[in-house]
Parts: structure tokens; sequence; C-alpha cells
């Protein structure tokens, strides 16, 4: 009997003991691969078939994909903050394509310079996030009757928002510009 219990203890403890063995090895491989090569910021790497998601998202065609001027994909952290930034240039875009539609329920398109309250709380959540993405339109050119804003998905705590995927167009010159920021 003695000697049963000492067997399965001691095999216990070797299935203990690899099983501690491979996690510790896997959080040391996911530690490294966040804080070396694996987790790096990348600028102007995406190609047009990258961004095409974008105009998916806010009911454009996404074959009006000309190129991408800009694009900001920052590292990511353990918590999943990131910072992702693009600047798009579309073959075209309609006064008809950004009105209200029927068949995507609330989300729509709002001009700039009459946003609903929550999208002026994160049209400001976006003016104190674009350090690093100086190419980006400013908070006074987003506001104006210029830019359209999609509002894709909007993450609050409280009444301050803390994550945020926007879409902007400005018709004049075909220009789109993506922001998706978590804090």
């Amino acid at each position: 009997m003695k000697a049963r219990l000492v067997r399965l203890t001691k095999g216990f403890l070797i299935i203990w003991g690899a099983f501690s063995f491979v996690v510790t090895i896997g959080i040391v491989a996911l530690f490294a691969y966040q804080t070396s090569f694996g987790n790096r910021t990348k600028e102007n790497a995406l190609s047009s078939k990258d961004v095409r998601f974008v105009l998916g998202r806010c009911g454009l065609e996404q074959e009006q994909v000309e190129s991408v001027i800009h694009s900001y994909i920052s590292s990511r952290s353990f918590s999943g903050d990131h910072l992702d930034a693009y600047a798009i240039k579309i073959s075209n875009v309609a006064d008809a394509e950004l009105q209200p539609r029927a068949d995507v329920g609330s989300l729509k398109w709002y001009r700039g310079n009459a946003p609903p309250e929550l999208l002026n709380e994160a049209l400001k959540f976006v003016s104190n996030s674009r350090k690093e993405i100086p190419w980006f339109p400013t908070d006074a050119e987003l506001r104006t009757s210029d830019f359209y804003v999609y509002p894709w998905t909007i993450r609050c705590s409280g009444l301050d928002p803390s994550a945020a995927t926007l879409i902007f167009v400005r018709p004049s010159d075909r220009m789109l510009f993506y922001f998706d920021f978590k804090i």
C-alpha cells in the first residue's frame, strides 16, 4: 500500500513538473515575443489589399481603394492597447453612399461639424491620441462639414471613451482615414 502511494505521488509530481515546465516555457516565449522582435510598430507597410476591410465596414465598395498614402500600426501591449491609423486614397465616394441606409440600422455617417454627443466625445478622444500620426487630420479639420464620420465602435469607461474605431471620409479629395485606438 505504501509503495503504491509513493508510486502515485511520484507519477503525479512528474506530470505536474512537466506541465509546469511547459507553462513556464510558454510564458517566457510570450514575454520574449511581446518585448522583442514580434511586436514592433509598422509604418507605411500596408498594401491596398490590407485595408479593403475598412471600406467594407462602412458600406463602401472595397474595390475603390486606389492606394494607401499612410499607415501606422503600433505595437500591442499585453492588455491590447494599440493605435492603428490609415490614410487611404479611394477612387470615388458619392454623397448617396454617405446618406443613412435602412440595411445598416443605426450605423451611419455623420457630418464632422454636427456629431451626436457620444461621437463628439470620441472625436475628443481622437484629437488627444494623434501624437504618433502627424499626417492624420487635426481635430479642427475633422469637425468641419468637409468630413463625414462613421463610428464603427466606441467603448466607454463611464462616459469617457477608452477605445474607438472611427472612419472618416473627405469626399472633396476622395480621402478616407481609419482610426482605431484603445487605451
